[in-house]
């Protein structure tokens, strides 16, 4: 009996190895979903970080304007009273508006800070008579 001969695995060369167009194409648009996905996380995440920026920077600014009506050691009138703030280099505009309550020795005192585009935060406390 003759000896068997290893099969042969070269391809017939007629055949040709590779990706046609097609899956190509499917490729890249799922690379391009992905990439587009990953590119609005990433903006997300860089907007939540500047908001938060801000509402820090706006905190700061609430409270001294609270801390000021507190300070003056003295019942604040009733209004509105508009106040700039700078922290960081970024500008707030700040309305501390004091209204009245049913108590004639204490009022409430609001800070609420903006910027020129948007609305940030708001504080509340109350003042006495000392």
């Amino acid at each position: 009996m003759p000896p068997l001969s290893p099969p042969t695995t070269q391809p017939a060369p007629h055949l040709q190895r590779g990706f046609t167009l097609i899956e190509v194409l499917v490729a890249l648009a799922i690379v391009a979903v992905a990439l587009a996905a990953g590119s609005r996380a990433a903006g997300a995440l860089i907007h939540n970080a500047d908001r938060r920026s801000d509402v820090m920077l706006a905190q700061w600014c609430a409270e001294n304007a609270l801390i000021q009506a507190r300070m003056l050691m003295q019942l604040p009138p009733i209004g509105t009273t508009p106040v700039s703030c700078e922290q960081a280099g970024r500008h707030f505009q700040v309305e501390v508006v004091t209204s009245g309550t049913p108590n004639p020795s204490l009022r409430r005192v609001d800070a609420r800070v903006s910027t020129d585009q948007y609305f940030v935060l708001s504080l509340s406390t109350m003042v006495g008579r000392f």
